[in-house]
């Protein structure tokens, strides 16, 4: 028997919206304020995923969780788009691209007009009409086509009422994802709060033989919760149910955090469903940190790899995306020699980084920087508040941790090309550096980055290795490395 460990998908990859077009799943997930965003993975087993391309290269604005549909062949991804400060946007909007295909090419954002909600889920009804579900929880219908709104948004279903007792960050009622089964049409969403308690963010489940209602809650609610902190698990939800290979079984893929590594953000969790006599779906498994049965044909796991980028090759997307990038932002990168990125800002926190997201509990990162006019270096970047690594100018080394410059001067040349690692070991971060020909030198300070995570930022995101170049000028980049640890 094939087993599985979770995650399957492993780094921040929060919301997944997953669908199943023939024998293959694809997926994607909240992509915020990365770009390019969206980016797509294909499976045939749910249990490994490749990296496909981006669907949205270009974002109207930060990009929350979104929902995938095929109606006669054409394939729709509805994506709600937060306000930026780069972004023309007054208010949460949601918006449509289209495709003939989940490969693309994918069209511009179309603006449906609907204002103040996000968490989009698409149903056709048993008439054929379609809707959109959004977060609270209401339902607007769609033209035909899917690409405008008929009417305006109605409250149709209230959710389900856990216990006051229950510690939870908030009810927040959110993530609708509808599917058919039978003569039923189910309503799957979240509530609890996606960040906050461990024992917070949850899967509800109601059903209605009509896309008009009325909605009775499964008398199993909630389908999935954390428990108590002691779990691996913590905070699962934003769930999407589905039928595995073959048709027969069915399976959810939900996120949530990792027990003692919040900083990898919310990864990708697969769990076996069941069905009640009466026709609800249950889960099978009441712990999901152990290894479980992979669904039938599935291949073995595949384990995480280091990785290198000598960046003649590059494209974003498949493993680089800029951070709350400006429209335009692809501009400032070019394969020269390396990697050369234009400066940005006055330092990490405007600089717009490349990040990558990683999955492992301890890692090192190295890559060869040379500065020209500008400062550039290696980061573990969590957002613009909250950052920990060192760069160079040609006149001094530069520590930052916490989200500013430290009070240490490491005492490294002056020098315009170095070559800078870190290790990530279990949160305890280590640097070094060396200049062309000589030998590493430990930075002289060690830090602790546990508590890099969204529950100390309010921001729902990862940390992650990261590349800036700040300043005038430019910083090229040669030979990134990673590796992970043990």
């Amino acid at each position: 028997m094939t087993t599985y460990l979770n995650p399957v998908l492993a780094g921040d990859r929060p919301d997944p919206a997953v669908i199943k077009v023939g024998d293959e799943y694809w997926m994607t997930y909240s992509s915020f304020e990365s770009a390019p965003g969206l980016l797509l993975y294909r499976s045939t087993d749910l249990v490994n995923w490749t990296y496909e391309g981006p669907a949205l290269e270009n974002p109207v604005g930060i990009t929350f969780a979104v929902d995938i549909a095929e109606v006669d062949g054409r394939f729709f991804i509805y994506i709600p788009f937060i306000p930026a400060p780069w972004s023309q946007l007054e208010a949460p909007s949601i918006y449509v691209i289209h495709a003939p295909s989940m490969r693309g090419p994918w069209s511009e954002p179309i603006d449906l007009g609907i204002r103040w909600a996000i968490d989009p889920g698409h149903v056709v009804g048993e008439d054929g009409t379609r809707h959109l579900f959004v977060s609270g929880i209401r339902r607007i219908e769609l033209a035909p086509d899917g690409l405008s709104t008929v009417g305006e948004l109605e409250q149709v279903y209230d959710g389900w009422r856990y216990p006051d007792e229950w510690v939870t960050e908030a009810y927040a009622l959110e993530g609708p994802k509808l599917f058919r089964r039978g003569e039923w049409f189910y309503l799957v969403s979240a509530v609890g709060g996606t960040a906050g308690p461990a024992t917070g963010h949850m899967v509800i489940v109601a059903r209605a033989r009509s896309v008009h209602g009325p909605w009775e809650n499964s008398p199993g609610n909630p389908v999935a919760r954390t428990q108590d902190a002691s779990e691996k698990w913590w905070s699962r939800g934003h769930a999407t149910i589905l039928p595995g290979p073959g048709g027969q079984d069915w399976w959810m893929l939900s996120h949530g955090y990792e027990n003692g590594y919040r900083t990898l953000g919310r990864q990708i969790l697969l769990e076996p469903i069941e069905w009640s006599e009466d026709g609800w779906p249950v889960t099978a498994s009441q712990d999901i940190g152990g290894a479980l049965a992979a669904p039938s044909g599935a291949a073995p796991q595949a384990a995480s790899s280091a990785f290198e980028d000598d960046f003649s090759g590059f494209r974003l997307g498949e493993r680089w995306t800029f951070h709350a990038p400006s429209p335009g932002e692809a501009g400032r990168v070019s394969a020269d020699d390396g990697l050369v990125v234009s400066g940005k800002g006055t330092g990490p926190g405007d600089t717009s980084p490349l990040a990558v997201i990683v999955g492992d509990h301890s890692y090192e990162v190295e890559v060869d920087v040379e500065v020209d006019g500008g400062e550039g270096g290696l980061l573990l970047f969590f957002n613009d508040r909250l950052f920990t690594g060192m760069g160079i100018d040609g006149e001094r080394m530069r520590s930052y941790h916490g989200g500013r410059p430290t009070h240490w001067r490491e005492p490294a040349p002056a020098a315009h090309r170095m070559t800078l690692r870190l290790r990530n070991d279990q949160h305890i971060v280590t640097g070094w550096y060396r200049v062309p020909g000589g030998e590493w030198v430990r930075h002289a300070i060690r830090y602790e980055t546990s508590g890099f995570h969204a529950n100390t930022m309010g921001d729902l995101l990862s940390l992650r290795p990261a590349l800036y170049a700040a300043g005038e000028g430019s910083v090229r980049f040669r030979d990134f490395r990673y590796r992970p640890l043990g």
